[in-house]
């Protein structure tokens, strides 16, 4: 079994706990998720099975679509409402028009401090256990791409947000900065993935439903949920290669592709439909394999 399963991770759920109840209820061998959520966090948690985790890493380092509520007035230790409250702030000439121009200032390349509670590690430690322990160290600012940030509604003191971003941005942290730039303070309150790369608006799969699902029509009926491995990477240009090039590639073998006109990576398949995995094309015009798969025919949808 490989594929791609886009689990709708529930609230108040880790994303690796969430990930063990799928792989039981696939009775999986092998499974990985592909980019943490909170547990405050629901939406979009992609689960690759079987061959698809030799890919997971593209996933991993794919942009995010985030819908975000933000609780003005309240700042926590945590950047979210999971966490103490440390600060309250008046919410004062909070605009429509003005929150539009605060929105353009963080839109693009910014720099963000990671929070105390992130998985980042100083020191073979979690930065979150140290957090835990009211251990506060100083923290480089990273550099992170947002790509857009829009203005969904602003009522009282919740102002949501879609925020279209680079992997390693904080949504908490952009949160904490635009509170801070409007002069109020912010904390994240209800926070929903809704996008991973090109996977943006596909159908997701609760627990439950998958659960019922299981119940009612086997276990095996699961197997039908699964993306295709290369669903992961849509937008990568497509080569396909005759049997003898097929034969050679996954020999480890660059080969020739007639009249071929792409350059970097690209996906790689033998005939119309037969994914064989990731290639580069290499300076000469050759294809040379980067990762492939072992994914028989038949599995091939």
């Amino acid at each position: 079994m490989s594929g791609v399963l886009l689990l709708d991770k529930p609230i108040g759920l880790t994303s690796n706990a969430a990930l063990q109840q799928v792989k039981q209820l696939f009775n999986a061998a092998k499974a990985g998720h592909t980019g943490s959520l909170d547990p405050l966090a629901t939406g979009m948690l992609p689960i690759c099975f079987g061959e698809a985790t030799k890919i997971s890493t593209y996933l991993l380092s794919a942009d995010k679509h985030y819908r975000a509520v933000c609780t003005l007035g309240v700042n926590t230790n945590s950047g979210d409402a999971d966490g103490e409250i440390t600060q309250t702030r008046p919410v004062q000439g909070v605009s429509e028009a003005r929150v539009r121009d605060i929105l353009a200032e963080f839109t693009g390349v910014i720099q963000q401090i990671p929070p105390m509670h992130s998985a980042i590690k100083r020191d073979g430690v979690p930065l979150y256990k140290l957090a835990h322990q009211g251990i506060e160290v100083e923290r480089e600012a990273r550099e992170v791409n947002i790509f857009s940030l829009d203005l969904i509604r602003l009522e009282a003191d919740k102002l949501e947000i879609h925020v279209h971003c680079s992997k390693g941005t904080y949504v908490r942290t952009l949160a904490e900065d635009i509170g801070e730039a409007l002069g109020c303070g912010a904390h994240i309150s209800v926070l929903r993935r809704t996008g991973v790369g090109a996977l943006d608006g596909e159908a997701l799969h609760s627990l439950a439903s998958l659960e019922a699902r299981a119940e009612e029509q086997g276990r095996h009926s699961l197997d039908e949920l699964l993306l295709p491995v290369e669903s992961a990477l849509p937008d990568w240009p497509q080569v396909r290669l005759s049997e003898d090039a097929s034969f050679y590639l996954k020999q480890g073998q660059p080969v020739f592709v007639p009249q071929l006109k792409e350059r970097g990576l690209v996906r790689l398949y033998a005939g119309e439909t037969h994914f064989l995995g990731l290639g580069t094309v290499l300076d000469d015009g050759r294809v040379a394999p980067k990762r492939l798969l072992n994914i028989p025919k038949s599995k091939v949808s």
